[in-house]
């Protein structure tokens, strides 16, 4: 019997590209390898935005070698063809090209042109299943703004902020820092509006500070969020998964001192060196784990109520958005009024979040079969639904 084929497609134009190649090659490839019961397809985006795809892609010391651009060189890139299906061409020699027809697409992309829908939408186009959300629920999901504003609308608590254009800062920063200093009190984080991995992130608790840091949110974004810090802070964050019926992973609290936050070294660089205990861990049982961001507690250790009130706005965020297969909802907790607020939707989480996943009894071989069924699912039920409507409105010209 053929297996099914899984084209794992990861990279891209982004700056989350290094991530991406990392959550593809091991917590996606390999335990899809692991199961046994896929054909796995690599496909890799390269930062030029060219697609190629070949097993050496399966391996990490092909991204870690400098001969990376010679062997993209002397390959050539696949062409797209949607034909009821994606179809990907590797031109070959003397005409005799491979056509590599995916069952299945599994988006391990991070950030730009990929999680933010981009790559969804060539799915859809296509007509294949894809892993995760959907185009719609991952364009609000990477939008921190919009995030928020269905949030508010749906009567989900957030913290305080101000949003605004590159353009509209720019024809009137003054205005916008008056703004600022009038509705949000210190610290406030400001935050590129699309981008993940806390890249351009800044946390300011000086005004004379607050400039400097939306230039660097909108040198990577062309709109920026600032956010007004949360008291007697409690981060906590939650992996969900599932269609209609829901299935969330364990409540998740991140390892750290008061004054800090995730920026990128300390969630990719660092490793949780000195966040916390851990590094004895045996079989997975310490209450203390080494995860995709440092050290964290799982689950996390809150009041009966407040750890219920979290799990419960963190489904409530999911279904909002109208998110499904897979997202993780990070939230803010003020311990002291015991008041949770949604902070922010990853539609794509960095290692689909696997250690977390596994904790709650889910292996990662478990969770990458989860996760087709699901895409599986949804797409079977779009394929009753209406796409045409015969007229005759053009026989009128």
């Amino acid at each position: 019997m053929k297996k099914p084929i899984v084209a794992v497609v990861f990279g891209s134009r982004s700056t989350e590209h290094d991530i991406s190649v990392l959550t593809a090659l091991a917590s996606v490839i390999k335990p899809l390898e692991l199961s046994k019961k896929y054909t796995v397809l690599p496909v890799y985006i390269a930062k030029t935005g060219k697609w190629y795809v070949g097993d050496e892609f399966k391996k990490i010391a092909t991204f870690q070698t400098e001969d990376l651009e010679d062997l993209l060189a002397k390959k050539q890139p696949v062409s797209l063809l949607f034909d009821n299906g994606l179809r990907l061409i590797e031109r070959g020699r003397l005409g005799r090209d491979v056509i590599h027809c995916p069952d299945v697409v599994f988006p391990a992309t991070h950030g730009t042109h990929g999680e933010d829908g981009e790559l969804m939408a060539i799915c859809e186009m296509a007509n294949v299943p894809y892993v995760g959300c959907d185009m719609e629920s991952s364009v609000i999901a990477m939008d921190k703004i919009l995030a928020k504003q269905v949030a508010v609308a749906h009567h989900i608590p957030t913290a305080k902020f101000v949003s605004f254009t590159k353009i509209a800062y720019e024809s009137g920063s003054e205005e916008w820092h008056k703004k600022i200093n009038k509705e949000l009190r210190y610290p406030v984080f400001v935050k590129p509006a699309h981008l993940g991995s806390s890249i351009g992130i800044s946390r300011v608790t000086h005004k004379k500070d607050l400039a400097n840091a939306i230039e660097v949110a909108l040198h990577y974004d062309t709109s920026a969020l600032v956010e007004e810090g949360v008291e007697n802070l409690i981060e906590v964050t939650l992996p969900v998964m599932g269609n209609e019926r829901l299935h969330p992973a364990l409540l998740e609290e991140p390892l750290l001192k008061s004054e800090d936050f995730f920026d990128f070294d300390t969630k990719y660089m660092q490793g949780g060196k000195g966040k916390g205990k851990g590094q004895g861990m045996s079989g997975g049982q310490d209450k203390e784990a080494q995860g995709a961001q440092g050290y964290s507690r799982m689950p996390a250790e809150l009041p009966k109520g407040l750890y219920e009130e979290a799990e419960s706005i963190g489904l409530a965020v999911y279904r909002a958005l109208g998110c499904s297969g897979i997202a993780r909802i990070d939230m803010l907790i003020d311990s002291k009024a015991k008041q949770v607020y949604f902070n922010e939707v990853n539609p794509l989480p960095g290692s689909l979040y696997a250690h977390n996943w596994s904790r709650a009894g889910v292996s990662t071989v478990n969770l990458v079969e989860k996760l087709i069924k699901l895409a599986e699912e949804r797409f079977a039920k779009k394929q009753n639904l209406t796409t045409s409507f015969s007229t005759n409105y053009l026989q009128q010209f």
